[in-house]
């Protein structure tokens, strides 16, 4: 009897400190293996496409495109791929939106040598990983919304309003957004207007302060 293939793992940071110390984690264990390294989200993906992981954990805030972001596009095109949110934010919003994205758990990177390998093998055996405090949060809101009779509310924006949301506040003109995105410039200009309009926001500078506040970019 052979011993089971390790799990196949995409590994996406846009620093590679982080990214070299998480391997070294995962290295450790002889059931994981880490077979792509990705800079940002975009790079995530394409890297996905062609490795197919079984498994990809994902940092939150990254260029081009968040972790959260990619977390949606790996569970609409690759849904056989795991994926594990690995952030320094202990942050409910954050928290509540990454299993909405798609991802099976949420780990801090402050406590990630302590649960990152457990975390990996609970995702891969199809149960989800919660750090004490996302456990919490999601009592607590459960809670809340049952007594309360409410649901939760429906995002502010589009996915694609939120992907160009980004790339504005990158700094990113509308002829370079509209490159990368395989769109024209003219939809880039309908896309930023209706964000302007929908948020109640005037210009680049307001869009740029939003789109750190929900964490899209960092500071």
């Amino acid at each position: 009897m052979t011993d089971a293939a390790p799990t196949r793992i995409l590994l996406a940071d846009d620093h590679a400190l982080v990214r070299r110390g998480v391997r070294l984690i995962l290295d450790g264990e002889p059931a994981l293996t880490v077979v792509a390294e990705a800079a940002d989200g975009a790079e995530a993906l394409e890297l996905a496409r062609e490795h197919r992981p079984a498994l990809a954990i994902l940092d939150i805030a990254m260029p081009r495109l968040t972790g959260l972001q990619a977390a949606r596009e790996l569970s609409r095109t690759l849904p056989e791929t795991r994926i594990l949110v690995l952030t320094m934010y202990d942050n409910e919003q954050f928290f509540f939106e990454a299993l909405a994205a798609g991802a099976s758990g949420y780990v801090l990177k402050s406590v990630a040598d302590r649960d990152l390998v457990e975390a990996c093998h609970a995702t891969m055996r199809g149960e989800p990983f919660l750090y004490p405090g996302a456990v919490n949060a999601l009592i607590h809101n459960y809670l809340d919304l049952a007594r309360e009779g409410r649901t939760l509310p429906a995002k502010a924006i589009t996915d694609r309003e939120e992907q160009i949301l980004k790339l504005v506040a990158e700094g990113h003109t509308s002829q370079q957004i509209a490159d990368m995105l395989v769109i024209s410039p003219k939809t880039v200009e309908r896309h930023r207007a209706n964000l302007l309009a929908k948020l109640g926001l005037r210009d680049r500078l307001e869009l740029t302060r939003y789109a750190i506040r929900v964490g899209l970019i960092e500071p």
